[in-house]
């Protein structure tokens, strides 16, 4: 029996780039039939044509659904869509496709055949390939992974951010409900969890292209993600329980 594996788009005022993300998206996993995939698109408080052109691409293609949510937050719908799912890998992706698609095998190996729980993109490991990013950007995401090992010391990963991840059912069950932030930490949240509890996470190299009509307002993420890994310092976690 085929592994189930889901991959979430989650959404926001995407009218133009949803189309071309799904399509790129679907062409590419046609070509990969050892897995059986499904496709998610989380829509979290989209106010322009989103909503009607993910309706349509339902109609179009096979193995594709919708999530809606009308609170805003990336967190927010990954959650939902990743609660919901009974998927044995669940992952996500942007729908800029900054992280090439070629990748996504990898990705999902890691969980299903090397063992991992969590495997993520890095754009920070030996390999990997960063084209047209500003030098703000740059400076902004390499001193927040630097305050993320000054914080918490014993953590492995390179790149809490990068919009590539998968996570294994079990990982999910765990702890995804753990994480509070709706956000954009809920990528951090989540890793650091993961390691908390002794989860094995894998990172590949990816190549990765700026987005020039990102959507991320570079300070005030920055100062909430600050925020985050305070509140995690200062007040502590609990481990997951490791459930097989």
């Amino acid at each position: 029996m085929l592994a189930t594996v889901e991959i979430v788009i989650p959404v926001l005022n995407e009218e133009s780039a949803l189309p071309f993300c799904v399509a790129e998206l679907f062409a590419f996993i046609e070509q990969h039939s050892e897995w059986k995939w499904v496709v998610v698109i989380a829509d979290n408080g989209s106010v322009d044509r989103t909503t009607e052109i993910a309706a349509e691409l339902s109609e179009t293609y096979n193995n594709l659904s919708i999530s809606r949510l009308e609170e805003r937050g990336r967190g927010r719908a990954l959650k939902k869509a990743w609660s919901e799912s009974d998927a044995d890998v669940r992952s996500y992706m942007d729908v800029d496709l900054s992280t090439d698609i070629e990748a996504l095998p990898e990705l999902v190996s890691c969980i299903i055949n090397e063992g991992y729980e969590v495997a993520v993109g890095s754009r920070l490991s030996k390999g990997s390939q960063v084209v047209n990013r500003s030098f703000k950007r740059e400076v902004t995401s390499r001193a927040y992974n630097i305050l993320i090992h000054l914080l918490f010391p014993f953590t492995k990963f390179k790149d809490a951010q990068c919009g590539f991840k998968a996570v294994s059912r079990k990982a999910a069950e765990n702890l995804v409900p753990l994480v509070e932030d709706n956000a954009w930490f809920f990528d951090t949240e989540l890793l650091l969890l993961a390691g908390n509890a002794g989860y094995a996470i894998k990172e590949i190299p990816v190549h990765w292209e700026d987005d020039p009509d990102t959507r991320v307002r570079i300070i005030s993420t920055a100062w909430e993600d600050i925020k985050g890994l305070l509140r995690l310092r200062l007040r502590g976690r609990p481990k997951p329980p490791l459930v097989s």
